[in-house]
């Protein structure tokens, strides 16, 4: 049966009407891919012309088009005896029920809703083609008169062209459905979503008020101290310079989680800006200003020339400077510390890479390191606040990435993005 309806079609072709170029050239493509040949009009006028001077197969047509619409252009086709047996399906949103009566008006066969899946558009073809000689055995024609939103509507069609059309219907209510739930099954995954953000936020809520708040209350303690050993005349100079130290040492953890929180936040709102970023020019930069400061072990850096990403350039460089940061950090321990950023091709798509070979990490907590305020090692082992992965983390994701681990503990870790 199936052999029999492609021949059909192939032998013939298949008459579009659109006024969408968009549209026209997708249905175009979509009976070409399949070895049919496809003529496109672009209103029914045009199409019901070319249909008297070479009769298709099968015509789909569009509603809303100029010159001549869709209901009409189906009610000349099917009250010329020359081309009343060819089926004719009505591409519609279906979004008013009186659709469906303009279409048993006019005499269509089937409604193919939009937006449309190609197989099932296939299906509903297959099914009219193979159909069309019973319909022409079939019991004649009939008129039925029917009421609907107290209007008296006659409806000129065989049994079989009805119960095609209303099945078609009702196979429309049922995708649609079938959508409904889809879009539910999304609604609850945004929700699950929204439930994480909001644990985010109590994760938040819990740092600001616990992790802010111990440098503040250090910063205090101190200040106090000195005050006190002011008014007592009891001040020891390598004392003070040890509380000062100290103060001091408070209030840079205090301003780094400020900025770090800031940074998380800013993330998820600044405005991408897309253009060409050279990561090695920029890696390259990043690690001279780490080094220069904070971090003067012996390094091995090897920074592969010429990595370019498309890319929002003050987002990423956020990003590649917490993970070379990381990197100088957690490989600063090792007897010979090295740090390592590379590209590679995986799958067709450029992945880019930061590598070192520091304390590494079990990777069964992987998937809590890039939550907010996770850390897996202690700050006695290395500072930091557990924001910077976060933020790298929904920066790569802004971009349409993704970003992933390997690690191991005493072998360093290697992170692995996209963009």
């Amino acid at each position: 049966m199936f052999n029999s309806i492609r021949e059909s079609l192939e032998k013939g072709y298949v008459l579009v009407a659109e006024d969408s170029f968009v549209q026209a050239k997708k249905l175009k493509r979509f009976f070409e891919n399949k070895n049919i040949r496809c003529v496109t009009c672009k209103n029914g006028e045009e199409a019901y012309e070319a249909a008297l001077n070479e009769k298709p197969e099968l015509i789909v047509s569009d509603i809303v088009m100029p010159v001549m619409d869709g209901y009409e252009f189906c009610r000349k086709v099917k009250s010329n005896k020359d081309l009343a047996e060819l089926p004719f399906i009505i591409l519609t949103s279906l979004n008013d029920p009186m659709d469906i009566i303009k279409g048993l008006q006019a005499g269509a066969d089937n409604f193919i809703t939009k937006p449309y899946d190609d197989e099932y558009l296939m299906s509903r073809i297959n099914y009219l083609v193979a159909n069309r000689h019973i319909r022409k055995m079939g019991s004649g024609d009939m008129s039925i008169e029917i009421m609907f939103q107290d209007q008296r509507f006659e409806i000129n069609s065989d049994k079989k062209q009805i119960l095609d059309l209303l099945l078609s219907v009702y196979e429309a209510a049922v995708n649609r459905n079938e959508q409904l739930i889809d879009a539910q099954r999304r609604l609850e995954e945004l929700n699950n979503n929204l439930r994480d953000v909001n644990q985010e936020l109590d994760s938040f809520t819990r740092t600001v008020s616990h992790d802010l708040r111990s440098p503040i209350n250090g910063i205090l303690s101190f200040a106090y101290l000195l005050e006190e050993m002011f008014e007592d005349d009891e001040l020891d100079t390598e004392e003070a310079k040890e509380f000062v130290a100290n103060i001091i040492t408070s209030g840079k953890k205090m301003t780094q989680l400020i900025d770090d929180l800031l940074s998380y936040s800013r993330s998820a709102s600044t405005e991408i800006n897309l253009e060409e970023v050279d990561l090695s020019t920029l890696a390259n930069e990043i690690i001279e200003d780490l080094t220069e400061v904070n971090y003067t072990a012996d390094y091995d850096i090897k920074i592969e020339p010429g990595i370019k990403v498309n890319a929002d350039k003050r987002l990423i460089t956020i990003a590649l400077e917490n993970l070379l940061n990381n990197a100088l950090k957690y490989s600063q321990k090792t007897e010979s510390p090295s740090v390592e950023v590379g590209s590679q091709d995986e799958n067709g798509e450029q992945v880019v890479f930061v590598r070192d070979n520091g304390a590494g990490f079990d990777m069964e907590n992987a998937d809590s390191l890039f939550r907010p305020f996770i850390r897996l090692h202690s700050e006695k082992e290395f500072q930091g606040t557990g924001v910077g992965l976060s933020t790298v983390k929904r920066i790569i994701e802004r971009h349409g990435g993704a970003i992933w681990v390997e690690s191991a503990p005493g072998q360093g870790a290697a992170f692995y993005f996209s963009v």
